[in-house]
């Protein structure tokens, strides 16, 4: 279904009839998959990864930061290689599809291998955890980074592609639901008392859901926005016309700070419940639930992962009467306060800790849907401004950045966990606890209250994206580029 709509002409003044093709819910819905897919990696890195090295895997607090750190720098240095990559491809299936269908498997293998404890000891264990966890994040990026360009190919329309963001973060945070309510519990069940074993099998139902989902966006979808072929700039030219984009640099920087905020949250909830609050009890309506380290994890995960869908759902709401910078800036800014109060609480403070944590994903939702449409907006801004498109590689570069944020949150956990003195599987110190607890309050607040403020720079309003759409939309018409 089209929908036709006058638009000034750049070229002569006139106005002119330029077509914008919509976008059908089978199709939305189908983009979305791919996000829910990739989820069930992301969460379990976010969530679960630094327990399962340290807790699982047996390596310490220390060398596992450290190997966030180096493995991924590494992973987010190919980000951009892969944007450019893609960006260069020609296929009948076009330039970003055909990777998000021929590396789920491979994807799928990565997963298990990475989750996998061998009989191994000493240095040989660790460079088995090093090989394994870089080659999956090489996988995740290759399919990630076509599938985070598509996003802004299959429309021109800006303010649809705001609609295709709610649509795939609602999708992925159906994932993370799934990841946050269900791991623990299948790696009891698959394990059958066995982590390793759980852990192993737990990642193989994972991965098949996963090459499903990949699968049906890649047949579920297509790429209408076609560049004008030129001759391919050099590498050098599109590294420059990224770095000269302001709107990129101040959303790929409030991304960083974004990511670290949340991530160091994540990675600290598992070390949360089975160190601090441990087993506790919940009254509600005259019933006592007992809630272990397991259900009490899932649980608190569970809620959070379900206000954040609801966050993520009404954004749209906000964006209809705030600018979406307003919306994303304001929003992360109240999460990481609601974050700090975390410190306040004690164990037996169940529904408190509850209800707090609600307040800090419901804020956050409306961040993360938010980011994706503001660097397609990036894209856009960027072809009005340099004549050149570069779709994947300014995805790509958004993910290089957020790939940091994971990094840096990572490895901060990690060495912020030796710095207490942790060890794993043990009675720990008030030294530790207090470290855990701060994890879960105000360093991660920290980096989050630096993320909102970075974003009140960002130049991009929304009338201005309605400018910059029908410029580009007028060029179309005028021949300049090569029709959607």
């Amino acid at each position: 279904m089209a929908q036709n709509q006058d638009t000034p002409d750049a070229v002569n003044g006139s106005h002119i009839e330029v077509e914008r093709p919509r976008l059908s819910f089978k199709e939305k819905v189908g983009y979305s998959f791919g996000d829910m897919a990739t989820n069930l990696y992301f969460q379990t890195f976010v969530l679960f990864l630094p327990i399962f090295y340290t807790d699982v895997f047996g390596l310490s607090a220390a060398a596992m930061g450290t190997m966030m750190l180096v493995t991924r720098i590494w992973d987010a240095i190919t980000d951009p290689v892969m944007g450019m990559i893609a960006d260069r491809t020609e296929s009948r299936w076009g330039k970003f599809r055909p990777y998000i269908a021929t590396l789920s498997i491979p994807l799928a293998l990565g997963g298990i291998l990475t989750f996998t404890t061998p009989e191994l000891a000493g240095s040989s264990k660790i460079i088995y955890a090093y090989a394994t966890y870089m080659v999956l994040m090489m996988l995740y990026t290759a399919v990630n980074v076509p599938y985070s360009a598509l996003m802004g190919v299959i429309t021109p329309n800006s303010a649809e592609r705001a609609e295709v963001s709610s649509y795939r973060f609602a999708a992925a945070f159906v994932g993370q639901l799934i990841v946050g309510f269900a791991t623990l519990t299948l790696v009891r069940f698959l394990g059958g008392g066995n982590e390793e074993l759980g852990w192993q099998l737990t990642m193989a139902a994972y991965g098949a859901f996963a090459v499903l989902l990949l699968m049906l966006t890649f047949f579920m979808t297509r790429e209408r926005v076609t560049p004008k072929k030129v001759v391919r700039n050099k590498v050098s030219f599109d590294l420059k016309d990224l770095l000269s984009n302001k709107a990129w640099v101040l959303i790929g920087v409030a991304t960083l700070f974004q990511l670290t905020y949340i991530v160091m949250r994540g990675s600290s909830t598992a070390y949360y419940f089975r160190y601090f609050v441990e087993d506790q009890q919940l009254i509600l309506l005259g019933y006592t639930i007992n809630l272990g380290y397991e259900l009490f994890t899932s649980s608190f995960v569970t809620l959070g992962s379900i206000s954040t869908l609801l966050g993520a759902i009404m954004t749209k709401l906000f964006t209809k009467r705030l600018d979406k910078k307003n919306v994303y800036s304001g929003f992360l800014l109240i999460s990481a306060t609601a974050s700090c109060f975390f410190f306040l609480l004690q164990p037996e403070n169940v529904l408190l800790i509850y209800i707090l944590n609600i307040i800090v994903s419901y804020f956050f939702g409306a961040v993360s849907v938010l980011q994706w449409a503001l660097y397609t907006d990036a894209a856009d801004y960027g072809e009005w401004k340099f004549g050149r498109r570069a779709t994947a590689l300014i995805m790509a570069a958004s993910l290089f950045m957020l790939k940091l944020g994971l990094t840096f949150g990572g490895a901060f956990v990690g060495w912020i966990l030796e710095l207490h003195n942790f060890v794993p599987l043990a009675q720990q110190t008030d030294d530790t606890i207090l470290g855990i607890r701060m994890l879960m309050s105000f360093y991660p607040a920290i980096f989050g209250f630096i993320g909102g403020a970075v974003m009140l720079f960002y130049p991009l309003k929304d009338t201005m994206m309605v400018k910059i759409e029908e410029e580009l939309l007028a060029r179309k018409n005028a021949g300049e580029v090569e029709n959607f």
